[in-house]
């Protein structure tokens, strides 16, 4: 799997930069979580400050194009993005179960 950044844009109000990609891959559209890990290691960030909102693949192609939002830190990432989003990439998940396996 290969990463190329397109296009960046920061977004100092929001504490991110927003950033388009693209994927070459040989085998199946790769899976979301290791596309934020390849990013996160490419732009020398902590995968849980990296939130991959799109993949798309068209159909019969090697070739992946996405967007991602990269944060300075993942208490913005937590705060900004919603729910569904930080579910999808894993974002908070291990600090949720630590809290419900204390209340236990």
């Amino acid at each position: 799997m290969d990463v190329d950044i397109i296009e960046e844009d920061e977004n100092p109000m929001l504490h991110r930069t927003d950033v388009r990609f693209r994927v070459r891959h040989d085998e199946n559209t790769p899976e979301r979580l290791s596309v934020r890990d390849s990013l996160a290691a490419m732009l020398n960030k902590d995968a849980e400050e990296v939130v991959v909102r799109k993949l798309d693949t068209k159909f019969g192609m090697r070739e992946t194009i996405g967007t991602a939002k990269v944060y300075e830190d993942a208490d913005y990432a937590t705060d900004i993005e919603q729910d569904h989003m930080l579910d999808r990439n894993k974002i908070g998940v291990e600090a949720d179960a630590d809290e419900e396996a204390e209340e236990a």
